[in-house]
């Protein structure tokens, strides 16, 4: 079976089911059930936000976060500007998904699946495949 860990990314105070939503069409189109998610990661700015500690709790995956600088030195297909001026990486979902894989940019499944809620709050979700 497929094992993959989740890159995450949301805009300050989104909610769980946003978040929800953007975990389950990422995973649809890495063609991979929530069974296949071994685990999910961030950065450390996120360490506090409910709506991603809450998803994991919900489905019991290990998250881990990483510092702005581990992310910034992880090569991905699609850095953002935008997201470096917010947070001190040009990365946070591909990066993060890539090193709780510990795979190299081949493995992303998902590269930058982008969602934005009725809430009108974002959330972006990458799929890395695990190296058995």
């Amino acid at each position: 079976m497929t094992r993959v860990a989740l890159g995450l990314g949301c805009d300050r105070g989104t909610p769980l089911e946003t978040i929800e939503d953007a975990v389950t069409q990422a995973l649809a189109q890495a063609g991979v059930g929530l069974e296949a998610v071994a685990a999910a990661a961030s950065i450390d700015l996120k360490a506090d936000e409910v709506g991603l500690l809450g998803l994991a709790r919900r489905h019991g995956w290990p998250l881990r976060f990483y510092a702005a600088a581990e992310l910034a030195g992880v090569a991905v297909p699609n850095p953002s500007e935008t997201v470096r001026r917010y947070t001190g990486t040009p990365s946070v979902s591909e990066a993060a998904a890539l090193l709780a894989a510990g795979a190299d940019m081949t493995a992303l499944l998902v590269e930058k699946h982008k969602y934005r809620g009725p809430d009108g709050r974002n959330a972006t979700v990458s799929v890395a495949r695990i190296h058995q």
